[in-house]
């Protein structure tokens, strides 16, 4: 459990199912451990191949945005497990003599159809470290890719607490939730942000949609003879 003045993090170990779904991308979650009323939001960045993965994981104290810590990570998945190792630790901001970062294992089941990852952390037995609860969502396109153009189509996302934006920039909202009815004439970027759990990396994810086709024009009436 946590207790006082340390921050849970470790290095992972990701259990995957047996289709070969890769679990590269940016994942935004939380720490939190049964009976502490304190919770850690997190996001992990996995990228490369199979053999040979690269991440990111970057965690802080909820409601305290300026204590953080970001680690570099590297490892490999083989068969349905991905397992990562600490390589060094990039940052960490808000320390205190009296207090201290976690690292040991965290083993992750992969919910394809909510694109979540689950699982429970066991930490090197140092200090006060022992284990902690993560929960990640993914935000994914769930619906087609392409689109017809000017046929209303439901957009389809993964993710909790979903807002969509038309600009990078989050400045022009256009939907909220799961799911965004509308009708595209032209291919177009969304930007994508989860309220559950936010942290200080802000983190937007990029969906684009496709459109084949041009959408059809209605004819004008005819004007009434003079």
């Amino acid at each position: 459990m946590k207790r006082s003045f340390w921050y849970g993090i470790g290095g992972l170990l990701l259990a995957s199912p047996l289709h070969a779904q890769t679990l590269t991308g940016a994942w935004q979650g939380v720490e939190t451990d049964a009976g502490d009323p304190r919770y850690y939001p997190t996001v992990l960045r996995l990228q490369g191949a199979d053999a040979s993965l690269l991440g990111v994981l970057h965690e802080e104290v909820g409601g305290q945005p300026g204590i953080t810590v970001t680690f570099q990570m590297a490892g490999a998945r083989r068969s349905n497990k991905l397992q990562l190792r600490h390589v060094r630790k990039l940052d960490e901001t808000g320390g205190s003599y009296s207090s201290y970062w976690c690292a040991g294992s965290i083993t992750l089941t992969y919910n394809a159809a909510l694109e979540r990852l689950t699982g429970r952390a066991t930490y090197r037995r140092v200090g006060d470290c022992d284990s902690g609860t993560y929960t990640f969502y993914r935000l994914k396109l769930k619906s087609a890719a392409t689109v017809p153009a000017g046929t209303l189509t439901t957009l389809r996302v993964s993710g909790r607490d979903v807002r969509w934006f038309a600009d990078a920039e989050l400045k022009k909202p256009v939907a909220a939730g799961n799911t965004y009815p509308t009708r595209l004439s032209k291919t177009t970027t969304f930007y994508l942000t989860q309220g559950f759990y936010p942290s200080a990396e802000k983190l937007v994810t990029p969906i684009t949609v496709g459109v084949t086709g041009t959408a059809k024009v209605p004819p004008r009436p005819a004007l009434p003879p003079p």
